[in-house]
């Protein structure tokens, strides 16, 4: 009979294979460059609607009252000197195209991870990109038409874009080792907010400098970048490991023998009833929404924030707004990093890693928002601190953002489709709240209102996470077949396949 350390040593995950680039971070490569076009995309006309609207008019129409920081920069300051813009559309006009995205957005996700979960996530994310993409491209014509019609547009961005992130967890949920979700899926993911870095200045130029006219050239820049990822995805991208041409044999046995080999009963049905009844699922519903309440408000609404409060010109504007962004997506993959070293190393089991994280996550960024108001004038702190809460956000995304696969890898892809449908909600109503907050008074008083829910909504997810949040897989998530056992050596490891009992930490703690 083995001692009790060959045992425990036996039932450690199995060792991944020699080399530090496999299929598995291909497809982590590929994957991060779809969503930094995604949310090139997404992001384009928070920058672009500055140029794209006559400010000058719209001060002028409604007799709003600027921002006190305005007011006091000399003649010769920062404001923006250029052309205004060819649109005169009032805040509130804005904050509903700007929040038009996600009125389509809301309505595919669940859609998006039910399609993954039957046919793959492969052709469902790269269809998804690709048809924000076209569509981007028409971006002008829809905006020089009508009004409606650029909402009506966007809504249909919103419908492709929908399905990108519930698809992708679907293939993470095949590819991603136990204890390399965290490194794995923060990469993945922060594609979203690099892109939102590169995006913004390079935004800024082509409205100044563009072709076809200056802000157009925007739309059509990344429309187009987000058309040729499309192609090079459909030639290297994998559903699975068993399904990819070229992966090597100890890479495939490493990944199946750490999360198992699973096939679906023709009669399962999903567990709805059971997760109506989960706390760890609500848990997660309720800190997705309230980190998109800050978050897209920020995404959103900062550009024009940095230009009527603190009166920055357009160049300069960008630029300051995608620095958060940077910081955010370095913040997030360290983060990533030490959550996996920390479970792996047994310095703290799943749940904890989960919670420590995405409490850093939240209420950093709010406390940033908290102080904005007691800096006054200051620009420089006052950017500071932005940059601080929307950096410091990255760390949601190894906190509860990857926790679906923790509870329920079965059914993560379509678990962050219905998290992030309700998380949606944020995107829709936060810049129209903006909007109606800031319609007459675009001051610093009445921005500050902004911050202020933002914080409160931050502080709020932060806790409820950490009451009813958890790491370990929950029981709802069943069915499963297990291989044969030809030898004793695969009888020891068995325990990787056992759906009830999947946890690591006791064992790399004993």
């Amino acid at each position: 009979m083995p001692s009790k350390a060959v045992s425990v040593r036996s039932r450690l995950p199995p060792p991944p294979p020699k080399g530090c680039f496999g299929a598995r971070h291909q497809l982590a490569l590929l994957s991060f460059l779809g969503f930094f076009n995604v949310y090139a995309l997404r992001v384009d006309l928070s920058i672009a609607m500055v140029a794209m609207v006559n400010q000058t008019a719209v001060k002028h129409m409604a007799n709003e009252t600027v921002s006190d920081c305005v007011k006091d920069l000399p003649t010769n300051g920062t404001v923006d000197d250029a052309a205004e813009g060819e649109f005169v559309w009032t805040p509130e006009t804005q904050g509903i195209v700007l929040g038009s995205f996600f009125y389509g957005y809301i309505c595919t996700q669940l859609i998006g991870g039910i399609l993954a979960q039957r046919f793959g996530g492969k052709l469902i994310f790269g269809l998804g990109v690709f048809c924000t993409a076209a569509l981007t491209l028409l971006t002008p014509l829809a905006a020089r038409w009508s009004v409606g019609m650029l909402i009506a547009l966007r809504i249909l961005e919103g419908f492709g874009e929908g399905v990108t992130i519930p698809a992708m967890h679907a293939m993470w949920s095949k590819w991603a080792p136990p204890l390399e979700r965290s490194k794995l899926g923060t990469f993945c993911y922060s594609g979203m907010h690099l892109g939102t870095f590169a995006a913004m200045p390079i935004s800024g130029l082509l409205c100044q400098y563009g072709f076809a006219g200056g802000w157009p050239s925007v739309f059509y820049v990344f429309g187009a970048l987000g058309c040729v990822w499309f192609i090079f995805w459909m030639m290297f991208a994998y559903d699975s490991p068993a399904t990819h041409k070229f992966i090597s044999r100890a890479e495939k046995d490493y990944i199946e023998k750490s999360i198992g080999t699973y096939e679906k009963p023709a009669s399962h049905r999903l567990p709805i009833k059971e997760w109506l009844k989960s706390a760890p699922v609500y848990a997660v519903v309720v800190a997705h929404t309230c980190n998109n309440w800050g978050y897209y408000t920020m995404l959103t609404c900062m550009p024009t924030y940095m230009k009527v409060v603190l009166g920055f010109d357009i160049k300069k504007n960008s630029l300051l707004s995608a620095i958060p962004y940077a910081i955010f997506w370095a913040i997030g993959n360290i983060g990533g990093q030490l959550a996996d070293i920390c479970r792996f190393r047994g310095v703290a089991s799943t749940t904890n890693v989960r919670k420590s994280l995405t409490v850093l996550g939240l209420w950093v960024p709010a406390m940033a928002l908290w102080g904005i108001h007691w800096v006054g004038c200051d620009h420089s702190l006052a950017t500071a601190l932005l940059m601080l809460s929307i950096g410091m956000n990255g760390l949601h995304l190894c906190g509860f953002f990857v926790n679906h696969l923790d509870i329920g890898p079965n059914h993560a892809g379509i678990l962050l489709g219905i998290s992030n449908t309700l998380a949606t909600v944020p995107g829709m109503l936060g810049p129209y709240v903006v909007g109606v907050l800031t319609n007459k008074n675009q001051t610093r008083f009445q921005w500050q209102i902004v911050f202020y829910i933002a914080a409160a909504i931050f502080v709020f997810g932060a806790i409820f996470f950490v009451i009813f949040g958890s790491g370990e897989r929950q029981h709802w998530d069943h069915y499963e077949v297990k291989p044969e056992k030809d030898s004793e050596e695969e009888e020891e490891t068995s325990f990787f396949l056992d759906q009830t009992k999947y946890q690591y930490e006791p064992l790399l703690m004993t």
